[in-house]
């Protein structure tokens, strides 16, 4: 029997902060991502959560991410600009990435960031949320390490490659799209091996190509299935061409992942703001936006159907509730030693 441990939200931002500070990430950067877990545990996605901190830890322990980020400009042509991320903190790198892109949007109308020598970021959505605070629709595309086989193959050689699409709602939150083009995120395994649960099947393969269930056997030379077949595949291949191959960053085989203590990252990433009052008054799309949502919404259920929702609508709903964090023994027993090996008190 496995037992939740509940945590206040307040406390591990403050307890991921400060293990992120004894590593010499600076106060702000590491607020910023401890916040981004945090936000990915509120809205119900603990793949790419607290269980995270200790991979990104290891890696600013053998310096494969750079505790200080600084971005170089590589290329600036007003609309679209090119920056390497110089190895730094990948949530840093694109939350500067996003940021600039949104100044330039509301400079031109559009603003594009490629970013290339970048770390592995967490929740794509964490990111294009912030543009549409700002008033932008936003698009996020980035490459990951490689989890999935080309479509008939069975060896790694495509990354899940996750995107985000964002947009104000019309009724003060977020509308987002936010999706690895695997079946599953490689996160949500991880999560599945932290609670001792099995996998469903369809999620993943084992190294000899056969179903598994197995957490273990999906991790350990496995592969991840691609959403929808081969359309998920080839969904994955041109996200690693604009991620990866399009900013000069590492592509394919050469994207290291954030669970490997010393494998360069690599990772890649667009972001794109579009400025919405270039298009219209916002509170124009607002309404239309606004109307939108009620037509879907207002369509016939299918039998047995529960609530119809929109992108984004249960992760807006989750974070309003404002409930505990529920960490499984496992991440409590890793958080509790990372803690003694940085000096942080974990007193929850």
């Amino acid at each position: 029997m496995h037992t939740d441990t509940v945590v206040p939200p307040a406390e591990l931002r403050s307890f991921a902060a400060r293990v992120l500070v004894t590593l010499g990430v600076p106060d702000a950067d590491a607020d910023l991502v401890a916040d981004s877990l945090v936000v990915a545990e509120e809205w119900g996605h603990p793949s790419h959560g607290l269980l995270r901190l200790p991979w990104y830890a290891a890696r600013l322990r053998t310096g494969r991410i750079q505790p200080v980020t600084h971005l170089t400009v590589l290329s600036d042509r007003g609309a679209l600009v090119s920056v390497d991320g110089n190895a730094g903190v990948g949530q840093v790198v694109t939350a500067r990435a996003m940021d600039l892109a949104v100044a330039r949007a509301k400079e031109h109308g559009i603003g594009a960031v490629g970013v290339r020598n970048s770390n592995h970021f967490g929740t794509a959505a964490y990111f294009t949320r912030r543009a549409v605070a700002a008033g932008c629709a936003a698009i996020l595309t980035t490459n990951g390490s490689p989890a999935m086989a080309p479509w008939g193959g069975l060896d790694k050689a495509v990354g899940a490659n996750p995107w985000s699409f964002a947009a104000p709602d019309g009724r003060g939150d977020a509308a987002v799209l936010d999706i690895a083009n695997t079946g599953v995120a490689r996160g949500k395994i991880y999560a599945a091996a932290e609670k001792g649960e099995e996998l469903p099947d369809g999620w993943a393969l084992d190294a000899q190509g056969r179903p598994t269930t197995d957490p273990a056997a999906a991790l350990d030379g496995g592969v991840v299935l691609p959403m929808g077949g081969h359309k998920g595949y080839a969904i994955s291949f041109m996200m690693d061409v604009f991620s990866g191959v399009l900013t000069g960053s590492s592509f394919g085989l050469d994207v290291g992942g954030p669970w490997q203590p010393d494998a360069h990252s690599g990772a890649g990433h667009v972001a794109i703001a579009i400025d919405i009052a270039a298009f219209q008054p916002a509170a124009e799309f607002d309404r239309k936006m606004d109307a939108l949502m009620a037509q879907v919404k207002g369509v016939r259920r299918a039998p047995d159907a529960g609530e119809i929702l929109y992108p984004g609508e249960l992760e807006n709903r989750h974070r309003a509730e404002g409930r505990g964090i529920h960490l499984p023994e496992k991440t409590v027993a890793d958080l509790r030693d990372l803690a003694a090996e940085c000096g942080v008190d974990a007193a929850w």
